[in-house]
This record gives structure tokens, C-alpha cells and sequence, in this order.
């Protein structure tokens, strides 16, 4: 189930790392990664802009009960395996290289910035939107993607040392940061929720 789409536009959030510091005499620093991968958080209250919204945040926090149950998440600022102003291609990612036994392969994205790149699983792709080539040229079948852990299963194995490359759009997994709502309706019924924090599940 995924969050309702017209609300998670208006979120704000993204990427959180966790990194150590130490500060030494001299005023050198040493620092350390807590986390090998980011973590995102959002706050989807500021995407509330009816009552209606209002009642359809309260609802979908209630039937998931709070933080048990986890969920789809639209980041509007990053769904897609492109540029935000593209559309995805079979050729947008790098997903694995062939070695004529694998038939199994994750879906990532790469995040790259000079000399420096980290990859990130996608492990929930929208059903749909998955375009797979091997060796350069698309296929149309003979792959199945496993929508919720966003494996790519061939029939047959890509043969050794050819590029299996992925075009998507994908979603968050995440879940409610919070067991309570603090609602608000003032006198004219327009409603408000001061803060809907929302914490990345990791696998």
C-alpha cells in the first residue's frame, strides 16, 4: 500500500547518514560511519492542505496502527533510475554483469559525485515501470521483477561478462515515527497535524 500521492508531494525529508566525530587536541579531526548506508526521514505534514487530507492521514495512520505496519512511499525529489526530468530507460543503471550462471539480480541506483559513488538497493519498484537490457539491447521477455524486493529473475543466465543494465521508478519502504497524532481542527473545520515523521525501513 502506498501512501497517498497527492499528500507525500508536499513532504519535506531525504538522506540521513550518521557519522562520528572526534575532535583530537591538536584540532584534528577523525571521522567514522556509523551507517554503511543512508537512512531517510520525511515529515509529511506539511502536505496537508484540506480537511480532507486531514482525515485521509488519520485513516491511513490508524490502519496501520501506528508505527507496526510499513508502507509505500512516493519521494517525489527521487523515484526514478534518471534525471528527475527524464524518463527511465533500460540503460539508466548498471545492475550486474553476467557470468552465465546468475540468473538473480538487485535493482540499485547508483549515487556518483567526483571520484566518489555509493549504490543504493531499490527494493521497492513500481509494478510497470521496470525496463531490463542485456548486452545493450532491451528485453521484452524473459525476465520477471519481484515488485517486493525488486529482484530481477531471468529464465535464462546473462552470458559471462555482458552489462545487465535497469530503467524504474521506485518507492520508499517506510513506516509512521510516531504511535500518536497530534491533530488540530480550529472553527472554521480546517484541519492541521503539527508534525507525520516518517522513518526508511532497512532490510
Amino acid at each position: 500500500m502506498r501512501f497517498p500521492e497527492n499528500i507525500s508531494r508536499g513532504a519535506r525529508g531525504g538522506p540521513q547518514r550518521r557519522t562520528q566525530i572526534v575532535e583530537l587536541a591538536s584540532g584534528v579531526e577523525e571521522r567514522n560511519a556509523s551507517w554503511a548506508n543512508s537512512r531517510r526521514r520525511y515529515d509529511v505534514a506539511y502536505g496537508i492542505r484540506r480537511v480532507d487530507d486531514l482525515a485521509a492521514v488519520v485513516a491511513f495512520f490508524e490502519a496501520r496502527n501506528g508505527r507496526l505496519y510499513g508502507f509505500r512511499f512516493k519521494d517525489w525529489a527521487d523515484y526514478k533510475s534518471c534525471t528527475p526530468s527524464g524518463a527511465p530507460t533500460s540503460a539508466d543503471q548498471l545492475i550486474g554483469t553476467g557470468d552465465g550462471d546468475q540468473t538473480e539480480f538487485q535493482l540499485t541506483k547508483a549515487y556518483a559525485s567526483g571520484g566518489h559513488n555509493w549504490i543504493r538497493a531499490i527494493t521497492k519498484p513500481v509494478t510497470g515501470t521496470v525496463r531490463v537490457a542485456v548486452d545493450g539491447t532491451e528485453q521484452m521477455s524473459g525476465w520477471a521483477i519481484d515488485a517486493t524486493t525488486g529482484i530481477v529473475t531471468f529464465a535464462t543466465a546473462p552470458a559471462d561478462g555482458v552489462a545487465v543494465r535497469a530503467g524504474f521508478e521506485f518507492d520508499v519502504p517506510v513506516r509512521f515515527d510516531t504511535d500518536a497524532l497530534d491533530v488540530t481542527l480550529d472553527i472554521e473545520r480546517l484541519g492541521s497535524i503539527t508534525s507525520i515523521p516518517l522513518v526508511e525501513l532497512r532490510r
